[in-house]
């Protein structure tokens, strides 16, 4: 291969790489759009601003994902804020112990109040059953939460917590529905447990 035609590859090369990267930069959307100018932002000694435009990307952002429950698991007791949970080390309850979950929600679509507040809203649906797959409880909007606020909170989380006093022992199958009231749209998730014989 001659040099001539190298240097024809490096400059085709080269020039397909600039159209890559040109096409990355038009597609890239509100979060890498978000965090450049975050960044500009804080570079010119904006911290607030750069924060609070930072915020806004993630919310257009995290409003085109698809309605996800991202963490879902039993824990020992109420979880105290977002993340501020501790887990239960196994899936097994005595008889009468109260089955407390903690879980998180992504991709909730808000509504704008006529105050200019933001709020959401999701419902959770119940469903239980052995681990044969037969249903032993039924229970639509177990659950109802309105998050209220001037922001799309980004770290939305709940608990919820199931009294299977009278259970017998055995496996069970828990599974949980999330609604997004604003969006019409569900997402559902397991957690799978045992109620122990131990008296």
């Amino acid at each position: 291969m001659t040099v001539s035609k190298l240097a024809r590859l490096s400059q085709v090369t080269a020039a397909q790489m600039i159209a890559l990267m040109l096409a990355a930069t038009v597609e890239a959307g509100p979060l890498l759009d978000g965090a450049s100018e975050a960044e500009r932002k804080a570079a010119a000694g904006d911290a607030r601003g750069a924060f609070i435009g930072l915020h806004q990307s993630m919310a257009k952002f995290s409003a085109s994902l698809p309605l996800t429950v991202p963490r879902a698991l039993f824990v020992s007791e109420k979880p105290t804020g977002y993340g501020a949970y501790t887990p239960k080390k196994e899936p097994i309850f005595d008889s009468g112990e109260a089955l407390i979950t903690y879980l998180e929600v992504v991709g909730l679509q808000w509504r704008t109040l006529e105050d200019g507040r933001k709020q959401s809203n999701f419902s959770v649906d119940l469903e239980l059953s052995d681990d044969k797959g037969k249903t032993l409880a039924l229970k639509k909007d177990f659950g109802s939460f309105t998050f209220t606020g001037h922001v799309e909170a980004q770290e939305i989380y709940t608990h919820l917590t199931l009294d299977v006093a009278g259970a017998v022992p055995g496996a069970y199958i828990l599974r949980y529905t999330v609604n997004d009231i604003i969006a019409e749209r569900s997402t559902p998730f397991e957690q799978h447990f045992t109620v122990s014989d131990k008296k």
